[in-house]
């Protein structure tokens, strides 16, 4: 009995020493590499002018208008911090030391992803502010909308983290990737074309990105109706950020075990 409690100790020790590591290097990523030029323009100014030329041809409401930018910029500055850390840490040198160092794996990813989803969800609240400052849109329902808003940055900063897996120091070559796989997301999520007038093959495929369920659940907090519906898309995005953590976690140690 003594040895199977020392055991639980030991355990739940090492649990809270990754934790902090996981901690420590997410303050390292936000001292280090947040508000960088590529950052900023892949968050912030690439989904607004991006949404905006889309749907300047449209006229669309302000009900409609306002949810999609405030999904877009929010998957964009999710998951822009991610594939960047990574090739910057090898650029300098500091990436061996990181995986060499007392942190886990687990934590480094963990780390990575949480520092990924507390920039993008701050930073994105700038254009929502914007849109509920300048236009007629209200909020209706707010907790849908933060829970789309948190798991939303959870599960786009899991994927930036994915993406980063190549190993690779160019991070030129992280972000064609990651454009390559960001891009058909949004397509097919509903925040440029509603659902009802896709496709029926941007229909079936509409549920693979999981920026369909934080635009519909963002959707609903502005009063607007599901696609799907809020306990699915809940569980969808949760679903996603463990998808994308899990795999981020092998491809990383993957990379890491050949470089070895």
């Amino acid at each position: 009995m003594a040895a199977i409690e020392l055991t639980h100790e030991t355990g739940f020790a090492e649990f809270l020493r990754q934790a902090r590591c996981a901690w420590v290097i997410a303050k390292k990523n936000a001292r280090v590499y947040y508000l960088k030029g590529p950052v900023v323009t892949f968050g912030i100014v690439f989904p607004l002018f991006f949404y905006l030329s889309f749907a300047a041809g449209h006229n669309a409401p302000v009900e409609v208008m306002v949810p999609g930018i405030a999904a877009m910029a929010l998957f964009f500055t999710a998951s822009a911090v991610g594939p960047l850390v990574t090739p910057w840490e090898r650029q300098a040198r500091t990436y061996e030391r990181l995986v060499t160092s007392p942190a886990s794996l687990a934590a480094i990813v963990a780390g990575d992803v949480g520092s990924g989803a507390v920039f993008g969800a701050l930073l994105a609240l700038l254009p929502l502010v914007a849109a509920l400052v300048l236009t007629s849109a209200q909020l209706s329902a707010p907790v849908p909308l933060m829970a789309g808003w948190l798991l939303g940055a959870t599960a786009f900063s899991s994927l930036g983290v994915l993406m980063a897996a190549p190993a690779t120091d160019t991070p030129s070559q992280v972000m064609m990737l990651s454009n390559l796989v960001r891009l058909p997301l949004i397509f097919v999520s509903g925040v440029f074309v509603p659902h009802a007038q896709m496709p029926q093959w941007g229909q079936w495929l509409s549920p693979l990105s999981p920026l369909s369920y934080c635009a519909d659940l963002i959707r609903v907090g502005f009063g607007g109706a599901a696609y799907f519906s809020v306990t699915v898309d809940v569980l969808a995005l949760t679903g996603f950020s463990t998808a994308f953590m899990v795999a981020a976690h092998f491809f990383h140690r993957r990379t890491r075990d050949r470089a070895a």
